[in-house]
């Protein structure tokens, strides 16, 4: 007997003994938060959207989850449908994560993490729709408005669902420019505006100067950047501003300038006044 003792890993026992009283614990903790919730009162809904401004409002949020549960106020926590209201808020457009949970001291907690639009689009027909930051399309909200890029022109694709992906290469062209341009701060805030135009090439409206700047598609963004700041640095800080009225960045390894003609000889008739002036 005493040998068959010997034998015995008591380390191994200890670990176990020490397991099972924590599991023990956690059944009887998991007993005490169960009666706990299920006499426990809600006394409070709390909405938490980050940020200052979101296109859903916690008066949004408030309303859907009375109209799902009723008044949940004085109402126990445990008969709250807390999966069926957060499956319902995931269904808004404009949430693109939730999660709704209850504190011990009877307080109803959703916490949403809502849409980034990086992109407004007024298609051909005149309908507006916005593409979030992970390539999603989302319909017009009318709580709130950001200040994106927008892009206009002859543009076929439309919003259809909650969920509506790109559809087309156009589309998917424009999010990538406008992606492109948020990320970075000198064109953030030189660039205000996408067109595209009947050949379907995207053209770049700047907030200073009135060139028509031709991108063509989103193919080597960071090349035709970098073209269009040369033209810039170089040729409008010699020129002017006034001097070209076309930029293209659509061929490889070349800046196409067309100059303003309607300046230029506006220039030349000053100049021939000035001339005949003096003498």
């Amino acid at each position: 007997m005493l040998k068959r003792l010997k034998n015995i890993n008591w380390n191994h026992v200890g670990i176990l003994f020490v397991w099972l009283i924590s599991l023990s614990g956690l059944f009887v903790l998991m007993s005490f938060i169960s009666v706990k919730s299920s006499e426990q009162a809600c006394n409070d809904l709390e909405i938490i959207i980050p940020g200052t401004q979101a296109f859903v409002s916690n008066e949004d949020v408030k309303a859907l989850v009375k109209e799902l549960e009723g008044d949940i106020i004085g109402r126990t926590l445990q008969s709250i449908e807390i999966h069926r209201i957060e499956h319902d808020i995931r269904q808004i457009p404009f949430v693109e994560e939730v999660k709704v949970f209850c504190d011990m001291d009877g307080k109803v907690r959703v916490k949403i993490h809502p849409r980034e639009a990086v992109l407004r689009v007024i298609n051909g027909m005149g309908s507006d729709f916005y593409i979030d930051r992970k390539g999603f399309k989302m319909p017009i909200s009318f709580n709130y408005a950001p200040h994106i890029i927008v892009a206009s022109g002859y543009i076929a694709e439309r919003y259809n669902d909650k969920l509506d992906t790109m559809q087309t290469t156009l589309i998917r062209d424009l999010y990538k420019t406008a992606d492109f341009i948020n990320r970075d701060s000198l064109w953030e805030a030189q660039i205000e505006q996408l067109y595209v135009n009947n050949e379907q090439d995207i053209e770049l409206v700047p907030r200073i100067g009135n060139q028509r700047i031709v991108l063509g598609n989103a193919d080597s963004l960071e090349i035709k950047f970098t073209k269009l700041k040369l033209f810039y640095d170089r040729i409008v800080r010699q020129a002017g501003w006034q001097y070209y009225k076309t930029v293209n960045l659509k061929y490889a390894n070349q800046i196409v300038c067309e100059r303003n003609d309607d300046i230029i000889q506006e220039e030349i008739k000053k100049i021939n006044t000035n001339s005949i002036n003096t003498h």
